[in-house]
């Protein structure tokens, strides 16, 4: 029985899936969720262009990320939950310990999370969060994908 989803978000349909699952679950055994976001806030920081507002940018980042948690939120307690949420921030592209390291401070006993699935050379030129996840972590992990994602 799994009293404590961390459910990861970003703005993908397979990321609203794994909401959906995580609700299901948690309806069901009456456990708690927490959303999380994070953001790369060095995706820009260590650009050479002038011409970029890196302050501005990173703000922009964290607005939209508190958005979408609020937006998620929304829709858990339209099912009667109420999540908790929040927003981190991660230097240097490693999204996924920073998901891991967020599972254990919260103590997850499940970590409910969207993947696309990709392979072959999209795989390797943009990584798995999920894979990430899922190797660093001692937390179970469900990964969900929607139907135009399956194989």
């Amino acid at each position: 029985m799994y009293q404590r989803i961390l459910v990861p978000v970003d703005d993908s349909e397979t990321s609203a899936a794994a909401v959906r699952e995580a609700t299901r679950f948690a309806c069901e055994q009456h456990a708690a969720i927490r959303l999380i976001h994070v953001i790369d806030l060095a995706q820009f920081a260590w650009s050479a262009n002038e011409f970029l507002d890196v302050p501005q940018l990173q703000e922009s980042l964290r607005s939209s990320g508190t958005r979408l948690l609020e937006r998620y939120a929304a829709g858990l307690r339209e099912s009667g939950l109420a999540a908790e949420q929040q927003l981190l921030e991660a230097w240097g592209g490693n999204l996924a310990q920073a998901i891991v390291d967020d599972a254990g401070k919260w103590g997850a006993d499940l970590i409910a999370m969207g993947t696309h699935g990709f392979g072959g050379l999209t795989h390797l030129l943009l990584g798995s969060v999920a894979e990430g996840v899922m190797r660093a972590t001692p937390v179970p992990v469900l990964l969900v994908r929607t139907p135009a994602h399956a194989k």
